[in-house]
């Protein structure tokens, strides 16, 4: 599904929280149709990174252009109207509303609420245990429900990119299997993915390509069917020359 024409392109971008610099000058490029991991530990800026992008941070330098149009300066709301959504970090839902009502919230925006119907349709389709338990109340879930809903809540926007924030964080390999699977399939549909996630050896084995982020840097990209796993967990903690400062 993949091509080569860039459906996000960050360029030089830092970040700051007060004196502190969460970002160093990060650059990458997302390929339409692909699916790109953002691999680090704890501490490393994936999430950052991943709400600059959504607007919830602002870039004290640098630009990022989606769909070759500037969006560092829109809000939240903007930058999903542009057609980027976020599934994020721990499974995030509305626990006192139902299923469907959390779903429907991802349809907020005019576009996605005039084709909610068949979006719904859709997410049903490749998450059947939602359409069953539509009307109960998202605190019952399970985690590994919660998770599912979580990106079918996202998909709801109708973006052209997703962007998941450790996916498996928490849940058992099992799970995990299946909720990557599920997205394989969204990807399928030609949707692009940008997975942040810890583990390395998940990471390389289910993406085009891969960024490692270290202390608010890229130290490592490249194909992930060319990177070698041990290699890329040197420049994970920052061992040898991967590091590059």
């Amino acid at each position: 599904m993949t091509n080569n024409k860039p459906i996000l392109t960050v360029d030089n971008v830092d970040v700051h929280y007060g004196d502190f610099q969460a970002l160093h000058n990060i650059s990458l490029k997302i390929t339409s149709g692909s699916i790109v991991s953002i691999i680090g530990a704890n501490g490393a800026g994936k999430s950052t990174l991943l709400n600059t992008i959504m607007g919830i941070n602002k870039p004290s330098a640098g630009t990022i252009a989606f769909n070759n149009k500037a969006i560092a300066g829109l809000s939240t709301n903007q930058v999903v109207g542009q057609g980027i959504s976020l599934s994020p970090e721990g499974s995030r839902v509305f626990e006192k509303m139902t299923v469907e009502e959390n779903l429907l919230m991802g349809a907020y925006l005019k576009p996605a609420r005039q084709k909610k119907d068949e979006t719904l349709e859709k997410v049903y389709s490749l998450f059947p245990v939602l359409q069953e338990k539509r009307d109960q109340y998202a605190s019952f879930l399970s985690g590994g429900q919660r998770q599912m809903l979580a990106i079918a809540r996202g998909i709801m926007a109708g973006p052209k990119l997703l962007c998941c924030d450790e996916l498996s964080l928490g849940l058992a390999p099992v799970v995990i299997k299946d909720i990557y699977q599920k997205i394989k399939e969204i990807n399928m549909e030609g949707m692009t993915i940008v997975l942040v996630e810890q583990d390395v050896k998940r990471s390389l084995k289910h993406s085009d390509y891969s960024y490692v982020m270290l202390k608010g840097k890229i130290v490592m990209e490249g194909k992930s069917s060319e990177l070698a796993e041990e290699e890329v967990r040197d420049a994970y903690f920052g061992v040898n020359q991967y590091a590059k400062y």
